[in-house]
């Protein structure tokens, strides 16, 4: 694919007038909103399901209203503000998260060219396009990040000060696995415009022909949006609640509305980007009116909600992981992974734009790589040997577990390593 295809696929974008601009910005918001009210009620629902509850199903049919009593009730709690918290900062940052995440779908494609019912105007259902639209989500997707941090920041508590710190640790080390993922996408497609990519996947989807780029996709969004296991920045647990442990009504429920919004976005670039957009699946694009007028919407939106059952899945299964392991996990095995799959992908086209170059030869060393690349991760990490205080010292001494106590605090009347309780030293006497 040529830029100059690129350029015509997208004269198509820019032209709409402006009531049918705001028709599609309205749409787009409204359908977020009530998937977001949905999505609540539908991981309620799964999870109690999967632990023998059996979730909310009194307000409204089959609990669906559930979700909408509980915003209501958010918005009509008393508003708390800090004595210690920066107050401008402390209002502005849940809107620095929400709105970045109500953005990024704004170059997300719905579906193909269609008529606008009772008139003769036909317009793409997507809001617009650029040749620029999947690193313009990743920068929007950061924008929303410094909501959080500035959230942590200016509370003026510690535990949501770490619970910030996290959260952009998180952003940088996942996302850069993220972006990683879309290059061999792009290199495919030929095109970083998302109306472009889904174009591309026509015939066979990038899910199968790019499966590693998919799958650290898939672990990559889980960590990019603070979801369990990798819902550090929260950690209730640890961090009480995390970036929001002093967020109260309205306030915290942005943050909630934006943590859903992000799950339906990554959801939608996944299907845009490796399951064909809103291309109908097998073997319903046998039809041929699958992929016409409005029935690509629903194609798109089941594979949307296919991901986010995956969101909802992983929570109720896996516990939360150690910090320490999270990060491990990023930059010692996601990111050299993408690194390794983006060059070999890199090569495979180069090959087949030259057609100069024995291709069994580049997968026998794409398998060599492969086998190498987990040999190093079946190595054990070298450990410090534990010292002698350590290997000496039992904690079960005094018929239960206790921790070593540093000298200093044993003699103030703390109890020691063995149970005893020592006397502070004006009393040693």
């Amino acid at each position: 694919m040529t830029l100059l295809d690129t350029a015509t696929g997208l004269s198509q974008f820019g032209s709409d007038k402006v009531w049918v601009i705001i028709l599609k910005a309205v749409l787009i918001f409204l359908v977020l909103v009530l998937l977001t009210l949905f999505n609540i009620w539908w991981e309620r629902r799964v999870v109690a399901r999967m632990q023998h509850r059996i979730g909310p199903n009194v307000h409204g049919p089959f609990g669906l209203l559930q979700s909408l009593a509980d915003g209501v009730k958010l918005a009509l709690k008393e508003d708390i503000i800090p004595k210690a918290a920066d107050k401008v900062v402390f209002v502005i940052a849940p809107v620095l998260s929400t709105i970045p995440a109500f953005l990024t779908f704004s170059v997300v494609p719905f579906g193909p060219e269609v008529r606008i019912p009772w008139t003769d105007i036909r317009t793409p259902l997507q809001l617009t396009d650029m040749p620029v639209a999947i690193p313009f989500v990743l920068a929007i997707a950061s924008v929303g990040i410094y909501g959080i941090v500035l959230a942590g920041w200016s509370s003026g508590s510690t535990y949501s000060l770490l619970g910030g710190l996290r959260s952009s640790a998180q952003m940088i080390s996942y996302e850069v696995a993220m972006g990683l993922a879309f290059v061999a996408v792009f290199l495919y497609a030929g095109s970083m415009s998302t109306s472009e990519i889904v174009a591309a996947q026509d015939k066979l989807w990038f899910g199968v022909s790019l499966l590693p780029s998919f799958i650290i996709y898939v672990i990559a969004m889980v960590g990019e949006t603070n979801r369990a296991p990798f819902d550090l920045p929260e950690a209730e647990g640890e961090l009480v609640g995390g970036f929001h442990t002093e967020y109260s009504s309205l306030k915290f429920a942005l943050f909630f509305l934006a943590e859903y919004i992000n799950m339906a976005t990554v959801s939608a670039l996944a299907t845009t980007m490796f399951l064909g957009g809103w291309h109908a699946p097998w073997p319903i694009n046998l039809w041929d009116g699958a992929n016409h007028g409005y029935w690509p919407v629903l194609w798109f939106l089941g594979k949307v909600l296919f991901f986010i059952f995956i969101f909802i899945w992983l929570r109720g299964s896996l516990p939360r992981l150690r910090y320490d392991q999270f990060m491990h996990f990023g930059w010692k095995r996601l990111i050299p992974i993408s690194l390794v799959w983006t060059v070999l992908v890199a090569g495979i086209r180069a090959v087949n734009n030259t057609g100069g170059f024995n291709r069994n030869w580049l997968i026998v060393a794409a398998v060599v790589l492969a086998v190498l690349l987990v040999a190093t991760f079946l190595i054990p990490e070298k450990q410090d040997e534990p010292s002698e205080e350590e290997v000496d010292f039992d904690a079960f001494a005094g018929g239960y577990p206790v921790p070593p106590v540093p000298e200093a605090a044993a003699s103030w009347g703390i109890r020691g390593p063995q149970g005893r309780l020592t006397s502070p030293p004006h009393e040693k006497s």
